[in-house]
């Protein structure tokens, strides 16, 4: 397949070989030579010219991602039963609407259940929503008394003899920082979440809780990761979004910190019923090129998270220049609707350039789907968003979410829906 060589003239590269170790790399110069794939060419060689070619270059893409890097996900032919637990109509000081939702993912005799918490603007209809996971259970990202604390925190993990990180009363609103919900509620924005422990635990429990232990598969190379589970309970959860008629499913933006910012990335990829897709600080499997080798790498990723990809992944530690895909393409399988990647200038680990660049390699498969092109060629000044269909900003800061990041994703959200300002 033809490769497009990129001489960075962003950062200033050198050429030699480069020893990965597990210590990390903050060095632009240590930056070995690599080559990206160009998403515009078939696997054969041949030239991607129109929309129509796109989307079969685009089934490539994508059965490379799935065997490579986030593995194959299982057909889903099961159902989403959803009970209504509590609702609120004067939540947040009388701001905002809220309930509770358990959901249950029923396949034949198995069930796994999540309970999705979503406030509403409380005088707005058909708000754009934002579906975004959490870290510490629902409880964390309110100081609301009432929203339940999730129990498959303490189940899964006493089945497997693990006793940290109960989740606890001590734990609510800890998260508030991250989770401003009262000035996106006020932007006339909903929010939408679900922990993320509830669809599958953070780490390797040989598939038997969460939603892997819905399915019957055996583990081979290609058995789907953490990260993939965790997309797929995006769309189930859309599922369920589809049919509540207090939200407009054709307005859900999925947003992901982190390791979640590369489930967001990977669920706007697989699901086109996702209208937005937001990055923050993502890094390495997200939106971060793997082959620049800077920060976290794939050697230090499969290592430290064996369980977030599947096996085949382990194939490119210390081997990045051979890996078929990078995160600029990853990008590109969400065009022609919005992304946003975001970045934080003291998050290294997570290679803010890194984050920059795919975006810029993605642009021509958005221009090549009438949008327009990519708006910068080098990284923008802190806190200075470049918005288009493709739209980044790195501001000030560490590896976070901020009030600051949410304002510029409902910003673009804003001009993407064509909202009231």
């Amino acid at each position: 397949m033809k490769k497009l060589v990129f001489i960075l003239f962003i950062a200033s590269v050198h050429y030699f070989s480069y020893g990965q170790k597990l210590e990390p790399n903050y060095d632009d110069s240590k930056i070995p030579f690599y080559t990206l794939g160009n998403p515009l060419i078939f696997n054969n060689g041949r030239e991607v010219k129109t929309p129509k070619d796109w989307n079969r270059r685009r089934a490539e893409i994508y059965a490379t991602f799935e065997s490579e890097q986030f593995g194959v996900t299982p057909k889903w032919k099961g159902k989403v039963k959803a009970t209504l637990i509590s609702q609120k109509s004067d939540a947040l000081q009388d701001l905002a609407r809220r309930k509770e939702v358990r959901l249950e993912l029923i396949n034949g005799e198995k069930k796994c259940v999540l309970t999705l918490l979503i406030y509403l603007p409380k005088n707005s209809k058909n708000a754009p929503v934002f579906l975004s996971y959490n870290f510490d259970g629902n409880h964390s990202t309110t100081l609301e008394n009432d929203v339940l604390i999730p129990e498959s925190w303490v189940a899964n993990k006493k089945e497997l003899g693990i006793t940290d990180h109960h989740a606890t009363e001590s734990g609510r609103g800890k998260q508030l920082s991250r989770w401003p919900i009262k000035e996106i509620v006020a932007r006339g924005f909903g929010v939408a979440t679900v922990y993320y422990g509830d669809v599958d635990p953070d780490f390797d429990d040989g598939f038997k809780n969460g939603v892997h232990q819905l399915f019957d598969s055996q583990r081979d190379s290609k058995s789907w990761g953490s990260i993939a589970a965790w997309a797929w309970g995006y769309s189930r959860i859309m599922d369920y979004l589809e049919k509540d008629n207090d939200i407009d499913s054709k307005k859900i933006i999925v947003m992901g910190h982190s390791r979640l910012g590369k489930a967001a990335l990977w669920a706007g990829a697989s699901d086109k019923r996702f209208a937005m897709v937001v990055s923050n600080n993502s890094g390495c499997g997200g939106a971060a090129l793997s082959k620049r080798i800077y920060g976290e790498t794939v050697e230090r990723i499969t290592t430290s998270y064996p369980h977030w990809f599947c096996s085949n992944f382990k194939k490119y530690v210390n081997n990045e220049q051979a890996l078929p895909v990078d995160s600029h393409e990853l990008l590109a399988l969400i065009a022609p609707r919005p992304i946003y990647v975001a970045s934080a200038v003291e998050d290294n680990w997570a290679d803010p350039l890194g984050e920059f660049l795919a975006c810029v390699y993605a642009s021509p498969v958005y221009e090549l789907l009438g949008s327009t092109k990519f708006g910068a060629t080098k990284i923008p000044e802190l806190s200075t968003p470049v918005n288009g269909d493709i739209s980044y900003h790195i501001r000030p800061g560490k590896h976070d979410v901020t009030l600051y990041d949410w304002n510029c994703y409902m910003d673009d959200a804003t001009r993407y829906f064509k909202l009231r300002k």
